[in-house]
């Protein structure tokens, strides 16, 4: 699908999507859990989607109270060999070792930029914690067969939290008491979040510095109502809208967020954006000049498309670091925003290590493609509202994966 952008201004209220970082954790929770939970404010973007499909493969039951309210029954018990999890790394590496919790072989596998995605770095740790486990060549599909044990084992987190998320989600129903040392984390905020799902649903985890968990077994994961806040990664490229292009204010963003990408405010207050926290956990952003600026994403790696736009509009270079944590995204992020903004005139070095320069100018209009990938479609429509002319995004329908409902709201600030 293709999306043409006018250059605009903008002004509007939106409501941040539901975060599907939260999202997916609290409905591995609610498979795990002992009776039925009450999950609001979720919306089903595929990722999402994707994730209570799994759960319901596992042995949940899941209906729909109203459009952004499920009903899940918990109970592991797999009704499937196959759990497809779509295009969602998250889902793959939290499921994974949720998976490994059952007495069956069953396999992980997906479609997509997922394939291509690395996994291998779960077959050791699974293997000493008790489970089988079996890569195709270090991606997808994975079999794994279990139960988990439990004990101690060592998880390089240099790649990706996500793994260790999945962990520490399926540990505290293993047998024995486990022991997680974790080399070269990145992205802690990730595992805060995972930490907070696991307290509301009443399960404890020992935190030495993020350096070692300490899980004690045999727990019990408490069936509730939760609420899924406000999705910052999603909020970013409209809060940035508001920073290059007029005023826009958005609700339903907790700003005491344990979410990464709650850094995009530190962001905009570089850049020289007009901020206001309001009551009701509202946020407005308004235009105003906006100088280069210097900004370490490497626990916010999702920041990068959005951070790129608003670096584009900004006088002067900006410095962006943290970019060996993109490669392995929908797309190279690095490389694609080089490709895309170049496009559009804007001058993006990837040439030093682990950093991106943006050099802000006149953006012009033309045609790019998302790439597949959700936060570059974003990114294009943010980019086109001071181009020089209209700019047309070729597979605009990647924000679906996150957003889907984003076409719409982005037209609302427009109209």
């Amino acid at each position: 699908m293709k999306k043409t952008v006018h250059p605009s201004p903008v002004r509007g209220v939106l409501n941040a999507p539901a975060s599907k970082s939260y999202a997916q954790r609290a409905i591995a929770a609610a498979l795990l859990a002992e009776g039925e939970s009450l999950l609001r404010n979720l919306d089903l973007c595929n990722d999402t989607a994707a994730a209570l499909d799994a759960a319901v493969r596992l042995g949940a039951a899941a209906e729909r109270a109203d459009d952004r309210t499920y009903r899940i029954r918990g109970g592991l018990n797999p009704r499937s060999g196959t759990l497809d999890i779509g295009e969602s790394g998250l889902a793959t590496r939290l499921f994974t070792p949720v998976a490994a919790l059952c007495d069956r072989p069953l396999t992980i596998t997906g479609h997509g930029s997922i394939l291509k995605r690395p996994v291998a770095m779960m077959e050791g740790p699974l293997k000493r914690l008790g489970a089988a486990v079996e890569t195709s060549d270090g991606c997808l599909p994975i079999r794994v067969c279990g139960p988990l044990q439990g004990g101690e084992t060592e998880v390089d987190g240099s790649l990706s939290s996500q793994f260790l998320t999945g962990l520490l989600m399926a540990l505290p129903l293993a047998p024995r008491d486990s022991v997680l040392r974790v080399d070269r984390l990145n992205s802690k905020p990730y595992i805060d979040m995972t930490l907070d799902v696991l307290g509301a649903f009443g399960v404890r985890v020992e935190n030495d510095r993020h350096r070692e968990f300490r899980i004690p077994g045999r727990q019990h994961y408490r069936a509730g109502t939760y609420s899924v806040e406000g999705d910052w990664s999603g909020a970013s490229c409209l809060l940035v809208a508001g920073a290059v292009a007029g005023n826009v204010v958005v609700k339903n963003l907790n700003l005491f967020s344990l979410q990464a990408d709650v850094a995009i405010v530190s962001a905009l207050e570089r850049a020289g954006a007009g901020l206001m926290a309001g009551g009701g956990n509202t946020y407005t952003v308004t235009r105003r000049e906006l100088r280069g600026f210097e900004f370490d994403a490497t626990d916010c790696p999702d920041l990068f498309p959005a951070l790129v736009a608003l670096a584009a509009n900004c006088a002067g270079n900006t410095v962006l670091r943290g970019t060996r944590r993109l490669t392995n995204k929908e797309s190279d992020r690095a490389k694609t925003l080089a490709d895309v903004f170049g496009r559009l005139g804007i001058r993006v070095d990837i040439s030093q290590e682990d950093t991106m320069v943006v050099s802000g100018g006149t953006i012009r209009g033309g045609e790019i493609s998302s790439h597949n990938d959700h936060r570059i479609a974003m990114a294009g429509a943010v980019a086109a509202l001071n181009a020089e002319g209209p700019v047309t995004i070729e597979g605009a329908e990647a924000v679906e994966k996150s957003y889907p409902a984003f076409w719409d709201d982005f037209a609302l600030l427009t109209h």
